[in-house]
């Protein structure tokens, strides 16, 4: 037997950039974001605190722009010379999140 019953659930309908307030929805395609995430553990000075930050495309990319400027000033005198064009890339062209075919 089926039993049936209205329900009110609750989901989520949009994600807001959390530096420019902007909708992260891309008509047809749903949302897209990226999230900078920490939860900090014993011993650490935020030892309990727990951050999430959502960001639009346009954001996680100047976000990460400035980390690459970081990590270029702090090694600028090392004797190393690092790649920076693929920084903090794990995969490309894995559009099915299910992997990928290729590394950076």
């Amino acid at each position: 037997m089926k039993v049936t019953a209205m329900e009110q659930a609750e989901s989520v309908s949009d994600i807001l950039c959390d530096v420019c307030g902007d909708s992260t929805r891309v008509e047809g395609y749903g949302l897209q974001f990226g999230t900078l995430r920490a939860s900090w553990g014993f011993g650490s000075a935020h030892d309990g605190e727990r951050y999430e930050v959502h960001l639009c495309e346009l954001c996680f990319f100047r976000t990460l722009s400035g980390l690459k400027r970081e990590q270029m000033v702090n090694t600028m005198f090392s004797d190393a010379e690092e790649d920076l064009s693929s920084f903090g890339c794990v995969t490309r062209d894995d559009f099915f999140n299910d992997g990928g075919s290729s590394a950076p």
